[in-house]
């Protein structure tokens, strides 16, 4: 059995990498205790000093095989794990396998067809400079596969999959125009976990990066039509500009100073998410992840978006 270290665990693409390593019959998930029971996650050993604060993690490394790094809360959270892990790997004694989970959002706003070689930018803000930053230690690394996923939806995820539907449902997005006619490179969860199981089982993946995502993809117009028809949250509303402009430049920023307010303070209090600016940038950007290098190499493909679709509304109707 290899032994798996997944840090992010309580996370959602760290949970479904989990659950995933847990089901293959080869492989045995760890993770730090704290993060495992924060997710509620069975069949996943604890060991201790694999949090991104922890400065143990070199003897947690020479206790398993292998890491995916799951991280992607904050830019602060996905710079101090990358610098952690990829310092404490070269000290292990037996530098283990890392699988280092990157973004799309490291290619910036570059429009057109993107394969792994094109150069990469940290233009879009923090975020994206943390991931590119991250990237550039994995390349130090010589025992790394970097994976950059597009955008992650599927049962549990928030920013993609829970947050669109509830605008969905409220009539705040529908069809966008113009301002919706970008490319959607959406990548199911599982499917990024299944990456992540080929890649670990692969010797020639290894020193390897693969963009992630729907071979196929939609307009953002088209997906939330899509999702909407999933969701039963039909007809879709035409939304206008002016609508948009209230949305991301009237409402975004007080509805976020609301949300941190309330999170500080702990309160229990729901406010309606925001619809940031960047969310509309993305929705414009015509950007086409070009994926044939992990369908050659990994032998990866995944689920028509669709039956993914159905999957994750499935999911959001048991929340509510």
């Amino acid at each position: 059995m290899m032994k798996v270290l997944v840090l992010g665990i309580e996370e959602f693409i760290g949970q479904r990498v989990a659950v995933a390593l847990s089901r293959c019959g080869w492989a045995q998930p760890f993770g730090d205790p704290a993060g495992i029971q924060a997710a509620g996650l069975e069949g996943v050993i604890p060991l201790s000093g694999t949090s991104a604060g922890s400065a143990s993690m070199v003897a947690a490394l020479d206790c398993i095989d292998a890491v995916v790094n799951c991280v992607s809360s904050s830019p602060r959270a996905v710079g101090d794990t990358a610098q952690r892990l990829f310092t404490a790997a070269r000290q292990s004694g037996t530098p283990p396998l890392v699988v280092h989970i990157s973004s799309m959002a490291v290619y910036g706003a570059v429009e057109g067809s993107v394969d792994e070689d094109t150069g990469l930018t940290g233009e879009l803000g923090p975020y994206a400079q943390a991931k590119v930053a991250a990237e550039g230690l994995a390349n130090s690394y010589p025992r790394r596969i970097i994976l950059r996923p597009g955008c992650e939806y599927g049962p549990g995820g928030e920013l993609w999959s829970g947050r669109v539907a509830r605008f969905l449902v409220a009539g705040r997005l529908g069809d966008l125009g113009a301002a919706g006619d970008g490319i959607c490179n959406l990548v199911h969860v599982d499917d990024l976990a299944s990456a992540v199981l080929l890649g670990l089982d692969n010797p020639a993946a290894v020193g390897g990066t693969f963009n992630l995502a729907v071979s196929d993809p939609p307009t953002w117009n088209e997906y939330f039509l899509r999702f909407a028809i999933a969701l039963g949250a039909v007809p879709v509303r035409r939304i206008s500009r002016r609508a948009l402009a209230l949305e991301t430049k009237v409402l975004a920023p007080p509805l976020k100073i609301l949300e941190l307010a309330l999170k500080k303070s702990g309160a229990g209090a729901a406010v309606p998410a925001p619809l940031p600016p960047s969310f509309l940038r993305l929705a414009c950007q015509e950007i086409r992840l070009d994926c044939s290098r992990a369908g050659d190499t990994l032998q990866w493909n995944c689920r028509p978006l669709d039956q993914g679709l159905a999957e994750t509304a499935a999911w959001f109707r048991q929340q509510q």
